[in-house]
């Protein structure tokens, strides 16, 4: 026996991402561990334009406003606990100004709406079968918003109550965007509210209803995460310290498995030299005023200077910016993300 585990064998995606291939990323923690990095090498994305969302349908209810690019009103905002807030949204698109809230809102939704129109992927991650209906309603929201549990009602979602929606779903992207291709993951984050019995309910409830889409539909695809996490790493010290998130460590092994699959080969050497300069970047230097600190700034300008020639798409204004800033007031320190 030459391996003590069992390995996941991930087949190459079709269909590749490189830094002219735009991607919406949607769905729970998850997609924003990974969706995030790629932001993060500044590929055209955009990830949870409305806030982590854990559920199936209130994926669809936001999908399905960006395919009509709606633009929310004050009719559409509640108020509560301090907070202009939205059903729809997770708490981070709250705020105690209910202009600025909407503003938040509207300007995602734009941005989002525009990407999705053009986009090469769409990648949702599901992470619970669970959904919340407000009883005065019955609409399935998105976020409580920590109001009192005795408003809402809690629901498991049937296999078949999500394959037909999405089925709906998917033939009206396919309109909105003939290019999408869809990759559906399954978040290997536990959500224990449920108990152990309960969270795999849920989530066998959310493969079934995934394996059934992807046999529907020739745009729709697979990535295993979860099963990554459960054959392939299966121990605690790749999960975080409340035993239930995944831990850096297995995120970065994710990543590279995620990468892989999908990243063209041209993509490759642009996305190593962006990932250089941001650990550049967030160099901390012990005495900033020196002429070496000053040299070392100017090789990380005439790097991104060179990214930025043979990537036009790509923006670093802002990474500039820090440089010049830095450059000009040593003493202000490094103040880069």
């Amino acid at each position: 026996m030459d391996s003590f585990r069992t390995i996941v064998n991930i087949p190459k995606s079709r269909h590749k991402l490189d830094y002219d291939t735009s991607s919406l990323w949607m769905g729970s923690c998850f997609t924003e561990n990974i969706g995030l990095r790629l932001r993060d090498l500044k590929f055209p994305s955009e990830v949870n334009p409305f806030g982590v969302l854990y559920n199936p349908e209130s994926i669809r209810n936001s999908l399905v406003i960006l395919t009509e690019k709606r633009s929310f009103t004050e009719k559409d905002l509640l108020y509560g606990n301090d907070l202009w807030y939205s059903f729809y949204h997770h708490s981070s698109y709250s705020h105690p100004d209910r202009d600025i809230c909407l503003q938040m809102i509207n300007d995602s939704i734009d941005r989002a709406s525009s990407l999705l129109k053009n986009a090469a992927f769409l990648f949702i991650t599901f992470g619970t079968a669970r959904v919340y209906k407000l009883k005065e309603s019955g609409a399935i929201v998105s976020n409580n918003h920590k109001l009192p549990h005795d408003r809402f009602e809690s629901i498991m979602l049937e296999v078949d109550d999500i394959v037909d929606s999405y089925i709906n779903l998917i033939g009206d992207l396919k309109e909105f965007n003939p290019g999408l291709n869809l990759v559906f993951t399954l978040s290997p984050v536990r959500h224990w509210k449920d108990g152990a019995t309960g969270n795999q309910v849920s989530k066998s409830t959310l493969m079934l209803a995934m394996a059934k889409l992807k046999g529907t539909f020739n745009n729709v695809s697979y990535f295993p995460a979860y099963e990554i996490v459960m054959d392939e790493l299966r121990d605690y010290r790749f999960y975080g310290d409340d035993m239930l998130h995944i831990s850096k460590q297995g995120v970065d092994y994710i990543w590279k498995k995620f990468m892989d699959s999908f990243f063209a080969p041209s993509a490759l050497p642009p996305a190593k030299e962006i990932a250089g300069i941001k650990q550049g970047l967030g160099h901390r230097p012990f005495n900033p005023d020196t002429e070496k600190h000053r040299l070392f700034l100017r090789g990380l300008l005439k790097r991104i200077t060179a990214v930025e020639k043979s990537l036009p798409s790509v923006d670093f204004s802002g990474e500039k910016r820090e440089i010049l800033n830095n450059l000009e007031n040593p003493d202000g320190g490094n103040s880069f993300p």
